[in-house]
C-alpha cells in the first residue's frame, strides 16, 4: 500500500499486522488474540477428535474417522520407537502437541487481511477507516508467531523434563547428572554443572525459538505479499502457501519429536 492519499505505508501495514491485541492487567500484558485463538483451536482439536471417537465403528470408517486413526497411529508409532521409558502420559501428550501446533500453524494459510478486517468491522470501524490505515483493532491469528505462545509450550515441556528426571532418578540422581557428567572428577564438578545447566536450559529455548522463527518468517512473507499487491495478493498468496504447506506440518512434527526425545532422555537411568 502506498503512502499517498492518507493510505497506510508498507512499514505501517506490516507493523499493524505484527501487533497483538493486548490488554494490560497490572504489571502484566496479555495477548488476547493469541490466547483466544489457541483456546479455540484447542477446543476444535478436542471436540473433533471426541466426535470421531464417539462415532467410531469397527466396519468401514468414515473419512474423518480414517484421518483421525491415521494421525493417532502415526503418533503412537513415533512414541513407541522414540520414547524408551514407561508412561501412559507421553502418547496423549505427543498427540495433543502435534495436532494443536498443526492447527495453530494452519492459521497462517488464511489471507492476512481477512480476519483482521472482519475484527475491525465487528468493532464498528468503517471500511474507509480500515483502508486509510487508521484502524485501532489488532488481530494476529497465528498463535505460533507469538513468541509468548511458543515459550509457554516449551516451558510446559521443560517442567515435564524436570518432573520425569526427579521421579525416575531421584533428586540426587538428577543433580548428579548435572555435576558429574561428562567428567566424573570432583575438581571438575563446577565445570560440569555450568556446561550441563546451559545444555538443559538451551533445550526449551531452542524448542520455542525454532517454531516461532519458522512461522514468523512465513507470516512476514504473507504480509509483504499482501502489502505490496493489495487486492491482487491472492495468486501470490496461494503460490507461497503451497510452499509453506511443507513448513506447517514439519514444524509441528519437529516440536512433537523433540518433546518425545527430551522426555525420553529425562526418563533414562544412567
Amino acid at each position: 500500500m502506498a503512502g499517498s492519499g492518507g493510505e497506510l505505508t508498507i512499514s505501517g501495514y506490516i507493523q499493524h499486522h505484527l501487533t497483538n491485541a493486548a490488554v494490560d492487567v497490572g504489571s502484566m500484558t496479555f495477548h488476547v488474540d493469541t490466547l483466544a485463538w489457541s483456546v479455540v483451536l484447542g477446543l476444535v482439536f478436542i471436540l473433533s477428535f471426541r466426535a470421531a471417537a464417539k462415532k467410531a465403528t469397527v466396519g468401514v470408517p468414515g473419512k474423518w474417522q480414517a484421518a483421525v486413526e491415521i494421525i493417532v497411529e502415526f503418533v503412537a508409532d513415533t512414541v513407541k520407537s522414540t520414547y524408551h521409558g514407561k508412561s501412559p502420559l507421553i502418547a496423549p501428550l505427543a498427540l495433543t502437541i502435534f495436532v494443536w501446533v498443526l492447527l495453530m500453524n494452519l492459521m497462517d494459510l488464511i489471507p492476512v487481511d481477512f480476519l483482521p478486517t472482519l475484527a475491525s468491522l465487528i468493532a464498528g470501524e468503517s471500511m474507509d477507516v480500515i483502508a486509510a490505515g487508521e484502524s485501532h483493532t489488532y488481530m494476529k491469528v497465528v498463535p505460533t508467531t507469538d513468541v509468548n505462545m511458543t515459550f509457554a509450550l516449551s516451558i510446559g515441556v521443560f517442567i515435564l523434563m524436570i518432573f520425569y528426571s526427579i521421579k525416575i532418578k531421584g533428586f540426587g540422581g538428577f543433580m548428579k547428572e548435572l555435576y558429574a557428567h561428562p567428567f566424573n572428577t570432583p575438581w571438575l564438578y563446577w565445570f560440569n554443572f555450568i556446561l550441563e545447566l546451559v545444555s538443559l536450559l538451551a533445550k526449551p529455548l531452542s524448542l520455542s525459538l525454532r517454531l516461532f522463527g519458522n512461522l514468523y518468517a512465513g507470516e512476514l512473507i504473507f504480509i509483504l505479499i499482501a502489502g505490496t499487491m493489495g487486492l491482487w495478493q491472492l495468486p501470490l498468496h496461494f503460490i507461497w502457501a503451497a510452499f509453506h504447506l511443507l513448513v506447517i506440518p514439519l514444524q509441528a512434527f519437529i516440536f512433537m519429536m523433540l518433546t518425545i526425545v527430551y522426555l525420553s532422555l529425562a526418563s533414562e537411568e544412567h
